[in-house]
């Protein structure tokens, strides 16, 4: 069974946009898209930063995807597969919403 941790209130996450947070020493981009929350590594293996949740969200195709802010590679983000570069990928971790919060597993 896995374990989840309380990242933050849903309230403080803005709607069709991203957030970073830190959830047991790792640095997680948060994405808040028709009452789903999505969960991906912050770091952009591309550009070698934490950017991802400053990028640009929308989809491609029936893609739903992050644009990193740095040389706009495409991240699925449920997935966490590069559409442009198929040999990069970032970790994707379950998230839901429960009770007003939003929680992630980051095992």
């Amino acid at each position: 069974m896995k374990a989840f941790e309380k990242v933050c209130s849903l309230n403080e996450l803005v709607a069709n946009s991203g957030v970073a947070a830190l959830v047991k020493g790792r640095q997680i981009a948060l994405f808040y898209l028709d009452d789903q929350v999505y969960a991906l590594d912050n770091y952009d293996p591309a550009g070698k930063a934490y950017v991802l949740s400053r990028g640009m969200i929308g989809n491609l195709g029936e893609a739903l995807v992050v644009a990193s802010p740095l040389y706009k590679d495409h991240f699925n983000l449920q997935t966490g597969q590069c559409l442009e570069k198929p040999e990069l990928s970032v970790e994707v971790f379950d998230a839901k919403i429960e009770d007003g919060d939003v929680w992630v597993s980051v095992e």
